[in-house]
């Protein structure tokens, strides 16, 4: 039997608690690609393009629908975020005031006005129409003119196109829109020019205001979801039995004792969880308050540690050699070991880019390796990989993963997923 638990504790991937930090952290921020001007190879020959190209100015008779001078943004809207938006001012209406903004697909005809054709969207000042992949518009909102302010966005969230005018929401539109998808400018009478606002500048309209709403928006949504409160006592008390938080887990029954039921979740696999989870609660305790506590490579590091903290760099230098060296050449431990001694360069290493190791957050890294691996010893434990997450860490981690799906079934649009941010 003991070798048995052994085999159990050994089955633990210590690498899993290396602690990630900075540019190690998934980067949720996908870096992506924004427009910043106006596309000026694959316009037409109605109109100029500023040297800036950040204005267009209509410089053909308009004689027929074909003839109108459009011109896109120098690349798609970036779609891995909550929202885009851009503006276009208004800076002179021309003859008719046929001028359109809105959305477009990457082989749109530059000849014709925004939501004329196929796959593209255009909202027209001239009428205050919206258009949709056809010459006939729906009406939509107000007309613009000289010195109005119009703005157009999509919000990948709700799958609606949205406009502005001045500043403030004209209307939305739900549409299944496909990407990528043009920021696009459309004139079409004499001397209609029109200055465009990739976000160089401010907007006139805030849409850091609209993207707070539409969070709060999806967090009222969630808060609608019943849950039980005997559910989610369930869980937190699991959350505090799986890491050993005695102290805490004792207060905690006392304080609910009278407000919560006890629940059975999940049958006879949720007590068999609850008795894994419970073994050698007061030793984990114990361990969990000594500083340097840890496993085998994670214990002499945290050694290594304590000695730079208190300054004792030649006791840190002698330790390391003697104790450390030995892990040279293990691949899944090179990034902290590296990190450990980087220590030993900084005058000030708690204000260096390893200094997270100085942390209260590398502790408590080691005391939840420490704290797995003794739960892995437990004769009981039927799945050693069990013990490495509580129920509230998988059921945030299986969050994440149906989050991702979503977004992967909808093309990849969207904001990326950041548990962080939901849960701050």
């Amino acid at each position: 039997m003991v070798s048995e638990s052994v085999e159990k504790a050994n089955y633990l991937d210590i690498g899993k608690f290396v602690v990630r930090h900075g540019s190690e952290e998934m980067d949720m921020e996908e870096d992506e690609e924004a427009p910043t001007h106006l596309n000026t190879t694959n316009g037409c020959g109605f109109l100029v393009v500023s040297t800036d190209k950040l204005s267009v100015q209509y410089t053909a008779n308009a004689l027929h629908g074909h003839d109108v001078g459009a011109v896109q943004s120098n690349c798609p809207a970036p779609i891995r975020r909550l929202m885009y938006y851009f503006e276009i001012y208004i800076r002179d209406a021309g003859q008719k005031g046929t001028i359109s903004i809105g959305f477009t697909a990457e082989r749109f005809k530059m000849r014709r006005q925004p939501g004329w054709e196929a796959n593209s969207y255009g909202y027209h000042g001239d009428d205050g129409f919206l258009y949709h992949g056809q010459g006939k518009g729906d009406t939509f909102g107000p007309k613009f003119t000289t010195g109005d302010t119009v703005g157009g966005g999509i919000n990948y969230a709700s799958h609606e196109l949205f406009f502005t005018k001045n500043g403030k929401l004209v209307g939305s539109v739900c549409e299944n829109i496909k990407g990528p998808m043009f920021p696009t400018i459309g004139v079409h009478s004499p001397h209609e020019k029109v200055d465009v606002n990739f976000g160089q500048k401010p907007f006139v309209f805030d849409i850091e205001a609209y993207m707070f709403e539409e969070r709060q928006k999806q967090q009222r949504a969630v808060e609608k979801i019943s849950l039980p409160l005997n559910v989610s006592h369930w869980i937190v008390r699991s959350y505090l039995l799986h890491y050993g938080y005695n102290d805490t887990l004792s207060s905690f029954d006392a304080a609910s004792r009278s407000t919560c039921p006890p629940i059975s979740v999940g049958g006879e696999d949720s007590d068999a969880n609850e008795t894994e989870s419970s073994y050698a609660l007061d030793r984990r305790k114990v361990l969990r308050e000594e500083e340097s506590s840890t496993l085998c490579f994670l214990l002499h590091c945290q050694k290594f540690i304590e000695l730079v903290r208190v300054g004792n760099l030649e006791a840190a230098v002698t330790y390391g050699q003697a104790e450390l060296a030995r892990f040279l050449g293990v691949k899944r431990l090179e990034d902290l070991l590296q990190d450990c001694s980087a220590l030993l360069a900084y005058v000030e290493p708690s204000k260096s880019s390893v200094g997270y190791l100085l942390e209260m957050a590398q502790r408590e890294v080691v005391a939840d390796a420490l704290n797995a691996s003794v739960l892995a010893l437990n004769p009981s434990l039927k799945d050693s990989r069990g013990c490495l997450h509580s129920v509230l860490e998988k059921l945030l981690r299986q969050l994440t993963a149906a989050s991702l799906e979503r977004r992967a079934l909808d093309g990849g649009q969207g904001e990326v997923f950041d548990l962080h941010r939901v849960l701050h």
